[in-house]
């Protein structure tokens, strides 16, 4: 790469840094739903046009938001898991819950983005995939090292939900039983269920102590899915 064609390429990443982080403000202040070019282009100081030369629609700059937000909770769920170290496998598990609240709280309008209400006329295409999954690929790591160490319980599954828990268990963990993985994606699920209802109010006036009571919950989510 010629020194010309990286100064062009510095400038066009710090454009595009500009850019997402004008839509990261409107999406605090107006929400996903009302996200405009225009006005990004407008508080930027850029033409129109010249603001689709780098995200050509409303929706490809919200995929790029998307991709940013999951890859931040991922790479926050990733700090913890290796932080955690040789910890038990519920040690790891809540330090990895852990943070994935305190992401959250800390940035609420990205946590909304991807785990709030749909925005209306938009579909995420394939490419969230793969940072979708880094928070889920951490928690499937600590039961399959659970597994393969210190032991993890395989919770009864009814004769109804087995084939649906080996459809699921083939496509997210082939090397896992059924009864792990459906105990799994429950535990996945009542996170989420439990850091949304913090953080967007239902709570309120319910729980005052919400960290205790969080990290109470993620104990019983860890040791319910059958972690030692």
């Amino acid at each position: 790469m010629t020194t010309a064609q990286g100064a062009r390429e510095r400038a066009r990443n710090e454009v595009t840094a500009a850019i997402k982080e004008e839509a990261r403000r409107q999406l605090a202040a107006e929400g996903a739903a009302k996200l405009s070019l225009r006005a990004v282009a407008r508080e930027l100081g850029m033409v129109s046009s010249a603001l689709y030369r780098y995200f050509p629609s409303r929706d490809e700059l919200l995929t790029a938001l998307i991709i940013d937000a999951y890859d931040a909770l991922g790479a926050a769920a990733e700090k913890a898991r290796d932080a955690a170290g040789e910890a038990a496998p519920v040690d790891c598990f809540i330090a990895v819950c852990e943070a994935v609240r305190t992401w959250a709280l800390t940035h609420p309008h990205e946590y909304a983005l991807i785990y709030g209400s749909p925005v209306p006329g938009y579909a995420a295409p394939e490419t969230t995939i793969p940072a979708a999954a880094r928070t889920g690929m951490v928690l499937i790591g600590i039961f399959r090292d659970a597994r393969r160490g210190p032991g993890l319980d395989e919770l009864p599954l009814s004769a109804e939900l087995r084939p649906e828990a080996a459809r699921l268990a083939a496509e997210i963990a082939p090397d896992l039983p059924p009864e792990v993985a459906a105990a799994m994606v429950a535990a996945w699920a009542q996170l989420f269920g439990l850091v949304s209802f913090e953080l967007f109010g239902q709570f309120n006036n319910v729980i005052e102590d919400r960290e205790r009571f969080f990290r109470h919950a993620v104990t019983g989510l860890a040791r319910g899915a059958g972690l030692r």
